[in-house]
């Protein structure tokens, strides 16, 4: 893996672990479910079966994460999207 996109994988738990803690009043949204959605979301690729099952899990939390400085733009960014379409979830319109 090169230097930046561990410095960028890195960088997306670090904020999922600080987001989680700010979602702690929301019991059944937990960003950390999303960590294993990371490699999806930064590169584009096909995301697992794991990633699929913590992005439907969490789905009604997405309007949540969004509105989160921390968290938006990854959350909203185009692989992000990419990696909702490929799991066969529409992405939210908040």
């Amino acid at each position: 893996m090169k230097k930046q996109q561990q410095q960028v994988v890195v960088a997306v738990a670090l904020l999922l672990l600080v987001a989680s803690a700010g979602c702690a009043s929301a019991a059944s949204c937990s960003v950390g479910q999303l960590a294993v959605c990371a490699p999806a979301i930064e590169s584009g690729s096909k995301p697992s079966s794991g990633c699929c099952s913590n992005l439907k899990a969490q789905q009604s939390c997405f309007c949540q994460y969004i509105k989160n400085p921390s968290l938006g733009r990854y959350v909203n960014s185009p692989n992000a999207r990419k990696t909702l379409t490929s799991c066969g979830i529409t992405p939210p319109r908040c």
